[in-house]
């Protein structure tokens, strides 16, 4: 009996150590395998000796929770298909949201099972996407912009609406079919091409409902100011007519403006009623939209200032002419470089000379300037474009004269005459008027600083007076430029023969 007693508490010890070891190897164990974060609070029902393989499910790198099943996501995604967005969206597939991810993970430990709960998350935040177009929009630098439509028709039709903002229907629909526009046999434009500077795609893909174009109208509008929400409105008045409003507010053409007006303008000639308001907001489009123009216009050829021979027989003050002024003529060819309706080069291709001009000889008593006019009118401007019609808007008694490749250029005096004003006021900002002598006098506003000569100075026909501007109140550059007859203001265009 003796001998037994050293076995038994051998064997009672060997016990308590092989315990005690068991106890300390479990709680390592669980130390070890600390669970992840979740949105879905989850807990360990079991510690693994074993690693498994786990469905984890992450929103913007954020664990949602542990799947037990993952047929459940396809059961929730052909239900809500089924009862959400198969009427909207027939025939095409649901899948979960942009931020939405599965992915595997080896665990040492089991969780208990909220599928459920993750389920609800998931319905009750709407994080579903369905399979529908993705246009892309990409440079030299990579994909810069990117859009879903429910419809790949509608963005092709307003694609093409688009486009008609700055190129004729007609121009397109041969530019399309791979034909050119005709040869130009007189004065006049006409377009060359039309093309999108950047690169379009399009693709499969899933995205939110929420974010899909779902009409032509939505597409147009973001073609037209991408994600620009901000708007410009016009409230019509009086007399007012598209033309004149669009030259009003960033020399939008009247097409332009019934374009993006299309609920309520449906042509250029439309009469306006007073109180309507206007979208003139300008383009802020994510594309550029390049169109290529020729223009072959005729252009005045200038004679040399008048030549004043001194002729000792005949007085002082006193002049006759000896040889009357002729001006010339040029045809020149042009093409012009368009980039979503704003002129951004002017290349001049050819240039005709088909009358000289004659310079005008005069013998004066002295040499001395003469005060009196011609009584014909050159154009003030070179490259002349006016950007505002007699009456484009109302009490514009007045034509708005730009250069179209110079917009600060010289100001010249349309024919000789004295000063007799000169100076600023707040409409027209710096101007001057130029007294003829004849009764006729002309009138130049919005200079871009003092014009050159004050009152009292004779000046000569074609002789620069100032420089383009746009002080007082002015959109852009451009001369505002009357034509007087004993005081009343002339349409200048019925006097002239350049406009």
């Amino acid at each position: 009996m003796k001998k037994l007693v050293p076995i038994l508490v051998c064997f009672v010890l060997s016990f308590i150590v092989t315990f005690s070891l068991s106890s300390w190897k479990t709680t390592g164990v669980k130390a070890n395998y600390q669970i992840e974060h979740s949105i879905i609070k989850q807990e360990i029902v079991e510690y693994l000796k074993q690693p498994i393989t786990v469905k984890k499910i992450y929103n913007n790198g954020n664990l949602i929770g542990i799947l037990s099943d993952e047929k459940v996501i396809d059961a929730l995604l052909n239900r809500v298909y089924r009862d959400k967005y198969k009427a909207e969206f027939p025939d095409t597939q649901m899948g979960l949201g942009e931020d939405i991810y599965i992915v595997d993970s080896l665990n040492y430990y089991h969780v208990e099972n909220k599928d459920d709960a993750i389920v609800k998350y998931l319905e009750e935040n709407d994080l579903f996407s369905v399979l529908t177009n993705v246009v892309e929009f990409s440079d030299h630098k990579g994909v810069y912009a990117t859009i879903y439509v429910k419809n790949i028709d509608d963005f092709y039709n307003a694609e093409q609406k688009f486009l008609l903002n700055f190129v004729s229907p007609e121009s397109l629909d041969l530019f399309k079919n791979n034909k050119t526009t005709k040869e130009l046999t007189t004065y006049g434009r006409r377009e060359l091409s039309v093309a999108v500077k950047e690169n379009i795609t399009v693709s499969k893909g899933l995205a939110s409902p929420s974010k899909i174009k779902g009409s032509e109208e939505e597409v147009l509008e973001y073609l037209s100011y991408g994600d620009n929400m901000e708007r410009e409105y016009y409230e019509v008045i009086e007399f007012d007519t598209i033309e004149g409003v669009g030259s009003k507010n960033h020399d939008l053409t009247a097409q332009q403006v019934v374009n993006i007006n299309r609920d309520v303008l449906k042509s250029p000639t439309q009469l306006l009623e007073a109180g309507t308001k206007l979208n003139v907001t300008y383009f802020t489009s994510p594309i550029n939209v390049v169109v290529e123009q020729e223009l072959i216009q005729k252009e005045i050829v200038y004679p040399e200032n008048t030549l004043y021979v001194e002729d000792e027989t005949v007085r002082e003050g006193v002049s006759w002419t000896y040889q009357e002024a002729v001006e010339g003529s040029k045809n020149v060819k042009y093409k012009e470089t368009y980039i979503n309706g704003v002129l951004m080069e002017a290349l001049e291709i050819s240039s005709v000379i088909t009358s000289q001009p004659v310079q005008e000889i005069v013998y004066v008593g002295s040499k001395v300037i003469p005060g009196i006019g011609s009584g014909t009118f050159r154009i003030p401007v070179d490259n002349m474009y006016i950007s505002c019609g007699y009456l484009c808007y109302p009490g514009h008694q007045a034509i708005d004269i730009q250069n179209r490749y110079n917009r600060y250029g010289d100001v010249y005096a349309a024919d000789r005459g004295t000063v007799v004003q000169s100076g600023y006021k707040s409409v027209n900002g710096y101007y001057m008027v130029i007294d003829h002598g004849n009764g006729y006098q002309t009138y130049y506003g919005h200079f871009n600083k003092a014009p050159y000569f004050p009152v009292g100075v004779k000046v000569d026909k074609g002789e620069v007076i100032g420089q383009i501007g746009k002080t007082g109140l002015a959109s852009g550059p451009h001369v505002h430029f009357e034509i007087r007859l004993n005081g009343e203001r002339l349409r200048p265009c019925s006097v002239v023969d350049w406009c």
